[in-house]
């Protein structure tokens, strides 16, 4: 921890609830009406050392050039956004709309997106466009089920879905029922 870091905390608990109310605020972009002065200065502090951490060795902390500003706009620090800002940005970012209110985790998700580590773009829909699908409910006991799972992993399916399907066209078509076992094909 830096001597920048360990100041500003001393500092956290000379301060009022409503000073610390505003400090969070400020320091990990969300509201909080919590009175619990413990909770918000380790809070406070979690958030500044995490931020601390992040940033390069702690000679150029507090150093941002404005080459670096003016080579990257729109690229302010996500912690001093706003929700409706984040929201906006998560729109830009990710592709597609969001209805979370939790900053912490659309400030997660955009950092996530601008790495490639999640998938950008409209959700892809698996239903179809005029079909409705319904969803039938099986229950068996949990060894089979392992066992299910271990045989079709061994015959090479993709998921216990694949597996059901297969088996259930093989009986249809067995059992005289050629349309409907077709039909379990074209779904595969």
């Amino acid at each position: 921890m830096n001597k920048t870091t360990k100041k500003a905390i001393e500092k956290l608990s000379a301060m009022k609830v409503n000073e610390l109310q505003a400090k969070f605020a400020e320091v990990t972009g969300e509201t909080t009406r919590s009175p619990n002065k413990t909770f918000l200065i380790r809070r406070i502090t979690e958030a500044m050392q995490a931020t601390r951490a992040k940033e390069p060795a702690a000679d150029c902390a507090e150093v941002e050039t404005t080459a670096e500003t003016e080579a990257a706009p729109g690229r302010e620090k996500l912690t001093k956004l706003d929700v409706l800002t984040l929201q906006a940005r998560y729109l830009e970012v990710v592709g597609r709309p969001t209805s979370s209110s939790n900053a912490a985790y659309l400030r997660w998700k955009i950092t996530q997106a601008q790495k490639g580590r999640i998938p950008v773009g409209p959700r892809k829909s698996p239903h179809r466009e005029g079909v409705t699908f319904k969803v039938l409910p099986l229950r068996m006991e949990s060894d089979l089920v392992d066992k299910l799972d271990e045989a079709w992993r061994r015959q090479g399916l993709h998921s216990r879905m694949d597996l059901f399907r297969k088996s259930l066209q093989a009986f249809l078509a067995s059992a005289g029922e050629a349309a409907v076992a077709v039909m379990l094909a074209a779904e595969a």
